[in-house]
């Protein structure tokens, strides 16, 4: 079945890895609608590129499946690769080539490669056609990656902690060109990111990995709906910590707590109202609060 009529551009099943006795990927399953900017989100240790080098067919899954584009990509490589955009987070790309020879080498790999609409990238991000790659800042040496991973239009673009390192303006940059150039096409944006505002701002759905484990799958309105933050005051200190069915994560000093909840809203109140609190706040939960209830504060999420 192709993945036009799936609907799924990714489809991995029940897939497991270990790298000796640890677990890598614990049973892992997701699905990526074509059309979609998924955020694939964890700490480090959490098995996102892992993940990733399996979708470009790095890796033989070990137990279970693994689809890109209605192929196997270990099976079917040349299929795969030329259909899928890449950026890898060390943007290891050839440090003594100009720009210019940098976009003529990479369209020698790609019969598909539109050379306008690269040239046309290449304005939009600033880049000199004569500067040698060394000599390119982070930020531009990860535009001059893009470029190469868009200019082929490639159905699916997977991106490995794309803003990584990068200030707040070139992040922003990036991100715009993604969806600007991508999905506002109808194609399918797959990325791996630790800054979670920057998913929570861009991202249709979201996976969260943990230890090799999919805590939360879903779409950014489903868990948006879902997911609430309150704040609460209890008339005394409670003398443990505060059993309020539904709640994620519970934390606090004294009367005052801070609860992350999943599930009915009115039936968190109720419960919450019945163990004696005061509501004092309620609002929205925010991707980085949901994330740090499920998976804990000891989860390292580092630039």
């Amino acid at each position: 079945m192709s993945a036009t009529e799936s609907g799924n551009v990714i489809a991995v099943e029940s897939l497991t890895r270990k790298f000796g006795r640890k677990a890598a990927l614990d049973n892992v399953s997701l699905a990526v609608p074509e059309g979609c900017v998924y955020g694939l989100v964890g700490g480090n240790g959490a098995g996102k590129t892992t993940l990733v080098k399996h979708l470009l067919g790095t890796f033989k899954a070990q137990t279970g499946s693994v689809r890109v584009l209605g192929e196997d990509p270990v099976r079917s490589p040349v299929e795969v690769l030329s259909r899928v955009g890449y950026l890898s987070e060390d943007r290891d790309l050839p440090g003594w080539m100009r720009v210019r020879d940098w976009l003529r080498y990479s369209e020698a790999f790609y019969p598909a490669w539109d050379a306008e609409y690269a040239e046309r990238l290449r304005e939009r991000f600033g880049l000199d056609p004569d500067t040698r790659i060394k000599r390119l800042s982070r930020g531009e040496t990860a535009k001059a990656g893009l470029l190469a991973a868009l200019a082929f239009r490639p159905p699916l673009l997977l991106l490995d902690e794309p803003s990584s390192g990068l200030d707040p303006s070139a992040r922003r940059n990036i991100l715009e060109a993604i969806i600007r150039t991508v999905a506002g096409e109808g194609r399918t944006v797959f990325f791996s990111s630790h800054l979670l505002e920057e998913v929570e701002r861009v991202a249709d759905r979201v996976a969260m990995l943990h230890q090799g484990r999919l805590v939360f799958e879903g779409t950014m309105e489903d868990l948006h709906a879902t997911h609430h933050r309150w704040m609460l005051r209890f008339p005394q200190a409670p003398a443990g910590h505060p059993n309020l069915p539904g709640a994620l994560h519970l934390e606090g000093d004294g009367q005052d707590w801070t609860a992350v909840s999943e599930g009915d809203a009115e039936r968190f109140r109720t419960e919450a109202l019945a163990a004696g609190a005061e509501i004092t706040g309620h609002s929205g939960a925010s991707l980085e609060e949901v994330f740090l209830a499920r998976v804990g504060h000891a989860a390292v999420l580092e630039d």
